[in-house]
């Protein structure tokens, strides 16, 4: 049976897939684990976006600067954040949190406080604050992932606006990763990570 650890340690980043497409129970179960991710106030402002289509793939592929490996994936997730629903998420999240006694009220006031100055903020300052979250989610999904014999890799290069304008959303929608998603056509060495004694600060 895997564990978290054999999942932390066996995923990697693949970029070549077998055709074999991913049935749509395993699908839900890797939204489902996204779902259960945390988030800051319990905001939850992730949106998941299943591209399956030929099509749509190659135009994500040219969106991404041609990083054609992600149009052989059979599912590509479009990760997103609500940047719309954000905040009142934030307060609604903090408000249930507050009352339920498991955050203190000077901190729900700190932190209100911070919602009022961030609907100052420019889009792309915003979009970075709220990122994290949506990292967090995606990072479920890539393990779970594994628990199906999938693999997946997070690509952060490319165009959000030709992303955006491929499904017609606005800048209420902002783009995170693109996460292609399929059965392993290849099996890459583990990479290079920093030992434990370098990642300490003093």
């Amino acid at each position: 049976m895997l564990t978290t650890k054999d999942a932390i340690q066996q995923r990697r980043s693949i970029r070549k897939f077998k055709s074999y497409p991913v049935p749509d129970e395993v699908i839900f179960e890797l939204l489902d684990a996204a779902r259960l991710a945390p988030s800051g106030s319990n905001a939850q402002p992730w949106r998941f976006k299943i591209v399956q289509d030929n099509e749509t793939k190659e135009r994500l592929a040219k969106a991404a600067y041609d990083q054609f490996f992600i149009a052989e994936a059979p599912v590509v997730i479009v990760c997103c954040a609500d940047i719309s629903g954000y905040l009142s998420g934030v307060v609604s999240g903090l408000q249930d949190l507050g009352r339920i006694g498991a955050v203190e009220d000077r901190i729900v006031n700190i932190v209100l406080d911070r919602t009022d100055r961030m609907q100052k903020m420019s889009f792309d300052q915003f979009s970075q604050r709220i990122a994290f979250n949506v990292a967090i989610a995606i990072e479920h999904i890539a393990l779970r992932a594994l628990d199906f014999g999938l693999g997946t890799c997070w690509v952060r290069v490319f165009d959000e606006e030709a992303i955006r304008a491929i499904f017609g959303w606005d800048e209420t929608v902002s783009v995170v990763a693109l996460l292609p998603v399929g059965y392993p056509g290849e099996s890459p060495a583990p990479r290079k990570r920093q030992p434990i004694e370098e990642i300490l600060i003093d």
